[in-house]
């Protein structure tokens, strides 16, 4: 080797402290200043050459960082004789070389490992990127960790929406709160030379947007002037609507648009990465315009939400201090309409993933209980791999390598095994969250947000190392606690008592592992079938639903309203193949909400959390029909219950039941909301019908005939009853409907059975994560337990020769083989079952009609599992029972 170039040379560049740092892991002692003599000759020679100094210096730098690569590759080919196992990364090279070499040569081993660790890596990971946006990510606001929501209270403890007043009184009494807002539905109509559009908007008070710390990419937010009663109407546009209506056009800002009827200017439009999490369906928005003197101002009107942005510095002890000032204050001044002092103030955070939380934490545990598994059955496969390499552990431990060097190297398998499985579970993960988001509810939070992101990724390599680590600690600790002279001598084929012990217990948990997944998914489907054996009240079965959206000028009076609505059902009662159809303000099983107080005549009005609101129904003369409903007692609505006769009105059988006890509901009179209304007297008694869920209590419900409500609702939804298939009817109602008004859009088309089935999504996306999840678990069980009498057969070939030459039968040595599985399966289920009780405490709230500890559900699956150890066990015991004796005894 030639002498060291003096750095005298032009430019010579001297390694800094981190080059010397770096050197001095990377390489041992003696190698360094050959190693940098190299270095430097070559770049004088560069320099020589004509070079660049730049392009000179930047190779010098990149090849100081590669260093360890040239000796790994030896070429510093004196000196390949003195530094094998002495630099870390030098021996961190080797290893990794002497890894891939060994995986290379035992493809079948590397690609079940590999794709064991993708599936429960990649499941893992894409189960994280839907729990992580919804649970843990940061809100896309600034300082979101200080928006908080405000409810009123109610006696159970439950919560209510607030009305304007006492939105008015908290925002100017308060010390607490930044800025606050209100906000409500709005559904306007979108009138263009297409078809009409019904949009989801909302009506919000002039600080929502402050209040949430966003404003609009284009034009601006709303000002003073234009939330007051009678001033312009305005609206600002979500991003994606003004894409996909208005092409994007920055003009639109300054402009008209029609919205019921009515020309709304367009103030501003959203960022692309807004997004609404209190209406996630939200479009657009426009003022609230409220005043004090408003009807639907009052304060127990209680239809708008409300948001509050805490001060800096002001605790939500403080906020809660400071709002139960606010509630006794105004107890005091208003007693009959605050019955219940208290507010609640979640944060912004809780109160959008209260309802999903319990649910996405039970699957992210169902996920990581896959993911152990995987580890379990790597973690065998690897320590009977092990098995057959005492010989060259023994070998190495001979020739001077200690325990730790054996440790590193067995660690740098597995790290490598659980590299390539953690490279494919990312896409495993990919096609996961296509999956997820597929089938996720309509009430998830934040799909949009559900993605293979730097977090995930983040998350994916430490899940990644952490069980590469896992499944290779164990047979690195066995490999190097081996006995030198007895593993020289043990055969390649036979394993120690400890190693089939470790994988007796392997099994075992693996087995305990896979009952609870199916204890969870079983509870799961009883569950399910138990809540569709529920009857929701009506005949879902040939039933069309379409809801029409009535807005605008033409529709400012009650009767022009109803009149139109009477025109339309007319029309769609004439379609041929409609057997029954009728309107209703809101539809059972639909997300429809709309309930108020009941006051009866001559009886005192009980607690409102012994008696709470009844649904309101305003429906048309045929709709009981339509949907079935069965009267019990008197009539129901016909064609001559309308305006300037007395009022008339149905009630359920639990709402009778219930308000009057022992009496005859027929005959009765009740008021429905305002005091000051008519008192409506009850003609007939149905049967009760689920509207929220089929999981939820029964409710109150009144039904009133629309034409004698308070005003005309603008929204109806149509119940067609059909001879044939009631989708395939879908396009000719349309037609029928907009023959009346081509101008009123018709949403929501559906049949009621796909409603019903959509009530459940929560609960059915849930079941099929955990059905999954729980089919994975059996099956790598069975693969594990498989894996472990196979191994146990082979190492026990000489034993069962030797049983065979005796006089053992067939039957009893296939006996023997299955005895130790089920074995090993009645221990893994004696586990589980204990594991399984505390897994159905924590999905008891998304069980129904099941309890947690069901017996049934319990039997079954410890039998399932039983079975498929059995199974598991029949291949090795039929290979055990072919063994020939006198093979075996020649061979010995």
């Amino acid at each position: 080797m030639a002498a060291p170039v003096s750095r005298a040379i032009r430019g010579t560049p001297p390694p800094p402290r981190l080059a010397t740092w770096w050197l001095a892991r990377a390489l041992p002692a003696e190698l360094r200043e050959a190693f940098l003599g190299d270095l430097e000759e070559t770049y004088a020679e560069m320099i020589r050459s004509g070079r660049h100094p730049s392009d000179a210096r930047r190779w010098y730098w990149r090849e100081t960082l590669r260093a360890p690569l040239f000796v790994a590759r030896r070429r510093i080919r004196p000196a390949r004789a003195t530094f094998s196992g002495d630099g870390p990364m030098t021996t961190l090279l080797i290893d990794l070389r002497f890894a891939l070499r060994l995986l290379a040569r035992q493809p079948g081993f590397t690609a079940v490992v590999a794709l064991t660790l993708a599936l429960g890596i990649g499941a893992t990971t894409a189960i994280f990127s839907a729990v992580y946006p919804i649970l843990f990510a940061p809100l896309p606001y600034p300082n979101a960790d200080r928006v908080v929501m405000v409810w009123e209270k109610e006696r159970d403890g439950g919560r209510s929406n607030v009305g304007y007043g006492t939105f008015t009184d908290i925002r100017e009494q308060n010390r607490s709160f930044g800025s606050a807002a209100v906000f409500g539905d709005w559904k306007p109509t979108l009138t263009t030379a297409a078809e009409p559009e019904l949009l989801q908007g909302s009506r919000v008070s002039l600080e929502f947007l402050r209040t949430l710390g966003v404003a609009p990419s284009l034009g601006r937010d709303f000002i003073a002037e234009e939330d007051i009663r009678g001033s312009a109407r305005v609206a600002i546009l979500g991003h994606a609507l003004w894409r996909s209506r208005f092409g994007g056009d920055s003009t639109i800002v300054g402009r008209s648009i029609t919205l019921d009827g009515t020309p709304f200017m367009v103030v501003g439009v959203m960022a692309a990465g807004f997004a609404d999490l209190l209406d996630p369906r939200a479009q657009l928005y426009t003022t609230l315009r409220y005043n004090a003197t408003l009807p639907y101002a009052c304060r127990d009107c209680r239809h708008l939400r409300m948001l509050a942005r805490l001060k800096p510095g002001i605790s939500p002890a403080q906020e809660q201090g400071d709002l139960d000032v606010i509630s006794k204050r105004l107890v005091a001044d208003y007693p009959k309409i605050y019955t219940t002092p208290g507010f609640l103030s979640p944060s912004l955070r809780d109160q959008i993933t209260q309802g999903v939380r319990p649910a996405l934490l039970a699957v992210l545990g169902a996920v990581a209980l896959v993911l152990l598994i995987a580890c379990v059955n790597v973690t065998n496969l690897l320590l009977a791999r092990a098995g057959q390499r005492e010989g060259e552990f023994a070998l190495r431990t001979a020739l001077g390598a200690g325990n730790r060097r054996l440790i590193r190297q067995l660690l740098t398998e597995s790290l490598l095994l659980a590299g390539v499985g953690g490279v494919l579970g990312v896409g495993v993960a990919l096609l996961g969250v296509q999956a997820i988001v597929a089938l996720s509810p309509s009430d998830l939070p934040r799909v949009q947000a559900i993605a293979v992101d730097q977090p995930v990724l983040l998350f994916a390599l430490f899940v990644t190392t952490a069980v590469g680590f896992a499944f290779g600690i164990v047979p690195a600790v066995h490999a190097a606690r081996g006995d030198l002279h007895q593993n020289l001598q043990l055969s390649t084929r036979r394993a120690t008592a400890g190693r089939r012990a470790t994988r007796s217990a392997l099994v075992v948990s693996e087995m305990a592992l896979a009952l609870v997944l199916l204890v969870g998914s079983g509870l799961l489907l009883r569950s399910m079938n138990r809540l569709f054996e529920v009857a929701p009240g009506f005949t879902p079965g040939g039933l069309l639903t379409l809801q029409v959206q009535t807005g605008g000028p033409n529709f400012e009076k009650n009767d022009a309203t109803w009149a139109y609505y009477d025109r339309v059902l007319a029309r769609v009662r004439a379609v041929p193949g409609v057997e029954q159809a009728g309107i209703t303000s809101q539809l059972p099983l639909s997300g429809d909400f709309d309930a108020y107080g009941i006051h009866l005549k001559d009886r005192p009005t009980p607690p409102s959390e012994e008696y709470p609101d009844a649904f309101r129904f305003s429906v048309s003369a045929g709709y009981l029909e339509a949907m079935r409903i069965p009267l019990l007692r008197g009539r129901t609505i016909q064609e001559s219950d309308r305006t300037g006769q007395p009022p008339v009105a149905l009630v359920s059988e639990s709402f009778a039941r219930r308000r009057w006890p022992g009496l005859d509901p027929i005959g009765q009179q009740m008021k429905v909301g305002d005091e000051s209304g008519p008192w409506w007297t009850v003609v007939g008694v149905t049967g009760d019908v689920r509207q929220l869920s089929l999981s939820a209590d029964v409710p109150n419900e009144v039904y009133l005939p629309e034409k004698q409500w308070n005003w005309a609702d603008g929204a109806m939804s149509f119940v067609v009853r059909t001879k044939g298939d009631p989708a395939a009817l879908a396009p000719v109602l349309r037609r029928a409907i907009w023959s009346v008004d081509k101008d009123q859009p018709i949403v929501r088309v559906s049949t009621m059975e796909r409603l019903v089935a959509a009530t459940e999504a929560q609960r059915r996306f849930i079941l099929v994560l955990f059905s999954a999840f729980a089919v994975v678990a059996l099956a790598l069980a069975a693969a594990g337990i498989y894996g472990v009498i196979s191994g146990a057969v082979v190492e026990r070939r000489r034993e069962v020769g030797i049983r065979a030459a005796l006089g053992a039968s067939r039957t009893d040595i296939i006996g023997m083989v299955v005895r130790q599985g089920l074995a090993m399966a009645t221990g893994g289920v004696a586990i589980g079952l204990l594991a399984s009780m505390a897994l159905a405490r924590v999905i008891a709230g998304l069980l129904f009609g099941v309890t947690p500890f069901d017996a049934a559900t319990y039997a079954a699956v410890a039998g399932v599992l039983a079975l498929v150890a059995g199974v598991a066990c029949a291949v090795p015991a039929w290979r055990a029972a072919r063994v020939d004796p006198a093979v075996v005894l020649r061979a010995e």
